[in-house]
């Protein structure tokens, strides 16, 4: 008998931080404030305690898919939202059985004699309260929804675990009608991420009895916006033959930065409002294959702990780029080889037999730009003595990670190889 096939479609994540006024989103009804009322929020220590276990492995996950789409896509941008790829393969997991199980879990890096399965789905439930939770001053909405067939009936307690751990529901489909579904599921990733991602689905295997879409929706605006005049036409160097025009946004300031001599490379924290902070890794160019080949948690942090305020002239340039990624060959690549075969066991999910995951895919989109107004951005500046600050030019392939502070959380991570490649 042929197998039914479980199509896992992971991830759009955008991060949207644009000079749009505000209002815009405040008409959507996914306020990250509109929390459950039946859903007390514990208090923030407790469930940062609780996180812990997870934390130290999503962030290996995070340079170990990094690896993988470097090796797959060489001299490419690269752009991806660690934490949502994470959560949505842990709610797999949670429908998982025996070695399928056991795989994705590896695959995300989790030590299974060190650490429990409850342990995991706990500090994701955890996190993902932390992540959305009220009164920040960044917009993040994370989503799980399972599309499934209405002939393929899920598992009660399924349904309670993915809502109560992973703020997941289930949307009944008809995959019998492929055409009638690829829509179904794109217009609800348009509304959900304000028409900013139009299509996740181009295509349905006609065995398809179920989708999985994750998404993350980010905006945040700079604490110290650059002002839009300091914005100028300049060359950004891909590589020693090519170059390309970009938008180049400036300011003189006082940022946390760190000059690593042994990776030859500046780092650069600049903070958005709220807890969130974007680290941006320069390497002296034609340094950036030694510089990957350190990437790891324990670098990040050390840098992360060697950052000291100065005063920098610092320029970025506008992006706007997207990363697409087929989550399958890469968890094949991790390890996760039975969920994706006839071996997969996901009786968690449903009861019928014979169900694999027949594809998995990731988008994720970044909006970088001044996000202030003129007036606002020059009353923000610090005083600033009458000297020459060092410049800091981001006009050659950097890294960029950008880090939930209070729970040391990656929620995205790129390479920018050329800011005008779409």
């Amino acid at each position: 008998m042929m197998k039914a096939t479980l199509l896992l479609c992971l991830l759009v994540a955008t991060l949207q931080l644009t000079v749009h006024s505000l209002t815009q989103t405040d008409q959507h009804n996914d306020d990250p404030k509109a929390t459950d009322p039946q859903e007390q929020h514990p208090h923030e220590g407790d469930l940062l305690e609780s996180c812990k276990w997870i934390i130290p492995s999503n962030r290996d996950f995070a340079f170990r898919f990094y690896r993988q789409a470097t090796t797959q896509e060489p001299g490419k941008n690269i752009f991806f939202s660690p934490v949502s790829i994470s959560a949505a393969f842990a709610l797999l997991a949670l429908g998982s059985r025996a070695t399928s199980q056991a795989q994705v879990l590896e695959g995300l890096s989790f030590n299974l004699t060190s650490t429990r399965e409850e342990e995991i789905h706990s500090g994701f439930h955890h996190l993902l309260l932390l992540l959305t939770r009220p009164g920040s001053q960044v917009q993040l909405n994370m989503e799980n929804t399972l599309f499934m067939d209405k002939h393929l009936k899920p598992r009660k307690t399924f349904l309670k675990d993915i809502k109560k751990l992973y703020k997941g529901k289930v949307v009944s489909s008809n995959f019998q009608n492929s055409t009638e579904a690829i829509k179904e599921i794109n217009d609800h990733i348009k509304n959900k991420t304000h028409g900013n991602i139009n299509q996740i689905l181009k295509d349905l295997d006609p065995n398809t009895l179920m989708v999985i879409i994750n998404y993350i929706y980010f905006k945040g605006y700079w604490e110290n916006p650059f002002n839009i005049k300091g914005t100028r036409k300049d060359y950004f160097h891909v590589n020693a033959k090519t170059s390309a025009e970009v938008e180049m946004m400036a300011q003189d300031g006082f940022y946390k930065t760190y000059s690593d001599r042994k990776l030859s490379c500046e780092v650069v924290q600049v903070p958005y409002k709220g807890e969130v902070a974007a680290l941006f890794v320069l390497p002296t160019e034609g340094k950036m294959k030694r510089l990957e080949d350190a990437l790891t948690k324990d670098t990040v942090s050390r840098w992360e702990k060697s950052l000291k305020r100065r005063r920098i002239e610092l320029y970025i340039p506008k992006l706007s780029i997207s990363g697409t990624y087929d989550l399958k060959k890469m968890f094949i690549n991790l390890g996760a080889t039975d969920v994706f075969s006839d071996r997969a066991d996901l009786s968690g999910i449903t009861e019928k037999p014979d169900v694999k995951v027949s594809k998995a895919a990731h988008k994720a989109l970044l909006k970088i730009h001044e996000n202030g107004t003129e007036a606002a951005a020059v009353t923000g500046i610090d005083f600033l003595p009458h000297s020459v600050p060092p410049v800091v030019k981001f006009n050659h392939p950097f890294l960029l990670l950008v880090v939930d502070q209070y729970t040391q959380s990656i929620l995205f991570m790129g390479k920018i190889v050329n800011p005008t490649e779409k």
